[in-house]
């Protein structure tokens, strides 16, 4: 499906947004047929709430949405499209009501309504259509509408059917679209280029691991993404109870999340060498498969111990990232769905993120609030370097004891971006239940956060 705003020339609603507390003083400017409808209908002004308004002719004139109240909506992504999940089939444009710097966010929220993942099974998403604002950039929240929708679809769909050769299609789909080039290395092969871990981890899938890599763009800064593909995780043989299994499928989230801000940065036409790495495997139980206590040898010379062959994604990732230091990027991102212990310490909403940079993190933050992407910063805490080196070799890939698993797992990685400027992304990827504009499932977070400060970031 592509999410788009109505045509400007469509017949058309307008829609007044009324907050509770403004509803009186609204009513009391209406000739009284208006009044009395509005009260007829018990209409209060409640978020979420809709009401169509007939004109003398007994069709509707206008239609009313209700904003409910500040402290209502900050429990709320995208308030508005509470509103237009309840609103008849047909076209609205904003009359009044969404403060100006709200109003991208809120379109952006209202063009989600439309999406439904309906690859299995028929889906019914909102009806009702929005005539873009003329103080925003509609093409801009289209293009980010629809990468959400990239991103929501590549982790709804089952390992059965996203394994690691089909999230390969994907990428070239994704290359072919917009002029970029798409290469693979896969099976033994990553062995013979150096992609030790990348192997060792994804060797007893039926599917062989791989490394893709995406490159579009002749001039500008350098940008790096590098995304967590492990496209099933039992846990390997250290493996997961089946209530810890059941969601694993979206493991691959953070490959999706960076294939969405690559969407978003190529349709837009950003000024940036864009490279994307994403190891793809999964991580499966057989014969072959990697053992605790293995120790083994990153691309840049580093040793792992393996003390859980379920903490897997920062093996792949290591060898991404040795990679793609190597090309010297002005700025380095991975974005995984890595640990339980950031969803610990912030729950499902927020993303964290790791940087040494205090100007990235506050544009980010800053930039996140705008694009109703919210982001927090971690910090990579110095003194738990020491939790990460076993002894027996250079690093360990799951300390004992569990405390602080996000910030050991960020500084890990963060052994493989070297002097690289890196930022790292410890994402869920998932809404666990249906909110306005976010149906329950796949989830973006981060893309728009980034997109939006990297203008700052990279001096576009």
């Amino acid at each position: 499906m592509t999410l788009s705003f109505a045509p400007a020339h469509d017949p058309s609603l307008p829609l007044h947004v009324l907050e509770q507390s403004d509803l009186e003083d609204w009513l009391a400017d209406q000739p009284s047929p208006v009044r009395a409808w509005v009260t007829a209908s018990s209409f209060s002004g409640a978020l979420g709430q809709t009401l169509l308004v007939p004109g003398p002719d007994g069709a509707p004139e206008f239609a009313l949405a209700g904003y409910g109240s500040a402290a209502k909506r900050a429990r709320k992504r995208f308030p508005l499209a509470a509103a237009a999940e309840n609103l008849p089939k047909g076209a609205y444009r904003i009359a009044s009501g969404i403060p100006a710097d709200l109003l991208e966010a809120e379109c952006f929220g209202w063009l989600m309504t439309g999406y439904a993942f309906d690859r299995y099974a028929a889906q019914s998403p909102a009806n009702a259509r929005l005539i873009a604002p003329e103080s925003v950039d509609a093409a801009r929240i289209e293009i980010m509408a629809n990468a959400e929708a990239l991103t929501r679809d590549l982790v709804n769909t089952p390992a059965s059917d996203m394994g690691p050769e089909q999230l390969l299609q994907a990428v070239e789909t994704l290359a072919r679209d917009y002029g970029a080039s798409c290469s693979v290395v896969s099976g033994d092969a990553l062995l013979d280029q150096d992609f030790p871990m990348i192997h060792a981890v994804g060797r007893a899938a039926e599917q062989a691991p791989r490394l893709i890599e995406m490159n579009w763009g002749d001039s500008g800064p350098k940008l790096t993404l590098v995304g967590k593909g492990v496209c099933f995780d039992t846990g390997g043989l250290n493996l997961k109870p089946g209530a810890s299994m059941g969601l694993m499928k979206k493991d691959m989230g953070g490959a999706a999340n960076v294939l969405g801000l690559a969407r978003m940065i190529m349709a837009l036409e950003l000024k940036v060498q864009l490279r994307v790495l994403i190891p793809a495997v999964e991580n499966a139980v057989a014969g072959n498969a990697f053992r605790p206590g293995d120790i083994l040898t990153a691309r840049n010379g580093l040793t792992v111990e393996i003390n859980n062959t379920d903490a897997e994604g920062r093996l792949v990732l290591a060898d991404a990232l040795a990679l793609a230091h190597e090309g010297a990027p002005n700025l380095l991102i991975s974005m995984a769905t890595l640990t339980g212990a950031a969803r610990v310490a912030l729950g499902a909403d927020l993303a964290p993120f790791y940087t040494d940079d205090d100007s990235a993190a506050d544009a980010l933050s800053r930039a996140g609030q705008t694009t109703a992407d919210p982001v927090w910063r971690m910090p990579f805490h110095e003194p738990y370097e020491a939790l990460i080196e076993p002894g027996i070799a250079d690093l360990d890939n799951a300390p004992a004891g569990g405390f602080a698993g996000s910030i050991t797992a960020a500084l890990f990685l963060r052994r493989f971006a070297a002097d690289s400027r890196y930022m790292h992304f410890d994402i869920y990827s998932w809404q666990r239940s249906k909110e306005p504009g976010r149906s329950k499932g796949g989830l973006g977070q981060g893309p728009r956060a980034l997109l939006g400060a990297l203008p700052e970031l990279l001096g576009l």
